[in-house]
């Protein structure tokens, strides 16, 4: 009998591996689709957020720049900018729910690559072929170097796939590789904070970092809640579980702590450098938390692994050498200083002081008249005419007001 059921037995176990081998190449099929899909909303997305920013901009230059009394909220071109970020952050909202966390958080670098092309291709002032290479030859190295990084990001992110239903978000949620990363990830905020907040400690790199944290948070929250809409639209009903409405308040609590601190960071440093540093720490910590909170690189091999590991240095080169050659403003200096006062130092660092000595005229304002300085520097003076009485008493004009010149 067991000689005889061993054939038959060999002849059921077939079909079934062959179709184990069947289905498995439909399954990265699959998956690799729907990475696909969540990359080009992502790109979409942030592309679309781009132009959205850039075309508010515009509208509140243009109504800076022209006698227009209206406000900018009253302007077509402000609104059209708001409903496409709006359209922006839905993209980027919706590719969360098909791709995985560490696939679509890198791939916020297309909104750098698209601000710097589109700051090079609406710049008002002409160039020369040279200069416009000297000038942006960093800029366009650094484009570049951002696309072949987001092919290796597209290329070789992680496949992991499941679906987000309330049960593997909470097992996700209570696993405690990630509670240990939660532990460690607010023992090191505190200290950031205590030192931000107590120590004045106001250096980019700690701001940055709490915002990076914060976001780490945010986008495993967003992914949650994203993917949650998705299962309920597919027909299973998500949206009544309590771990929906912990996670979206979460979502919503990170975000705005997140904004307070880069509005923070932007009042004390230059945005080119906010852009650069808040990516690479941003992209760092959400990659972190994707693949400690969603185990994205379970499964993965070596290879895999480096090649992605190699698209996200490239693109943070880029985008490290897109915002290196950004123009930096340039500070707007008084005619007078006003910070000149007795006692105090110069702007200028040269000690000059606000009262002079007197010597040929009385000089008014802070600057004494001196022919060494620069002209723009050399103020107005007003000479003064003693009062001369005549014979009968008749006085004649107690000041003459004379145009001021270098010989003088």
């Amino acid at each position: 009998m067991e000689g005889g059921n061993s054939p038959s037995l060999q002849l059921q176990q077939l079909p079934l591996a062959t179709a184990a081998v069947s289905v498995q190449p439909h399954t990265d099929s699959f998956s690799y689709k729907e990475n696909l899909i969540g990359a080009l909303l992502a790109i979409f997305g942030h592309l679309v957020s781009s132009i959205a920013l850039n075309l508010q901009k515009y509208s509140h230059i243009r109504l800076a720049g022209s006698k227009d009394p209206r406000a900018y909220f009253r302007t077509k071109t402000w609104w059209s900018g708001l409903f496409l970020l709006v359209l922006g952050e839905l993209g980027v909202f919706s590719s969360y729910a098909f791709a995985p966390l560490s696939l679509i958080v890198p791939l916020s670098a297309v909104s750098v690559v698209a601000s710097a092309i589109i700051g090079i291709i609406f710049i008002k002032e002409k160039w020369k072929p040279k200069e416009f290479l000297r000038r942006y030859v960093l800029s366009l190295v650094g484009c570049g170097l951002a696309v072949v990084g987001t092919y290796l990001l597209v290329t070789f992110g992680p496949n992991s796939h499941e679906k987000m239903t309330a049960e593997n978000i909470t097992r996700h949620l209570v696993s405690w590789p990630f509670l240990l990363y939660v532990l460690v990830e607010i023992i090191v905020f505190c200290l950031l904070l205590y030192f931000y907040k107590e120590r004045n400690a106001n250096y980019i790199v700690i701001i940055l970092l709490l915002v990076a944290l914060l976001g780490s948070m945010t986008v495993v929250t967003v992914k949650a809640v994203a993917g949650m809409v998705l299962v309920s639209i597919q027909g299973t009903l998500q949206l009544d579980s309590p771990i929906f409405y912990i996670m979206l308040v979460c979502m919503i609590a990170t975000a705005v702590y997140q904004a307070t601190f880069l509005a923070q960071a932007s009042q004390l440093y230059d945005s080119a450098q906010i852009s650069s540093i808040g990516y690479i720490l941003s992209t760092t910590a959400a990659i972190s938390a994707g693949a400690t909170f969603y185990l994205d690189f379970m499964g993965e091999d070596v290879l895999h692994i480096c090649m992605f590991a190699l698209g996200c240095l490239i693109a943070f080169l880029g985008v490290f050498l897109i915002t290196r050659n950004r123009k930096k403003p340039v500070p707007f200096e008084p005619y007078i200083s006003m910070d000149a006062m007795p006692g105090m130092q110069n702007m200028h660092d040269k000690g000059i002081a606000v009262q002079p000595d007197l010597k040929a005229s009385f000089s008014y304002g802070a600057l004494e008249n001196n022919d060494s300085m620069p002209e723009i520097y050399t103020p107005a003076t007003l000479p003064v005419v003693q009062e001369q009485h005549g014979p009968r008493g008749a006085s004649a004009p107690p000041y003459r007001v004379l145009e001021h010149s270098k010989k003088e």
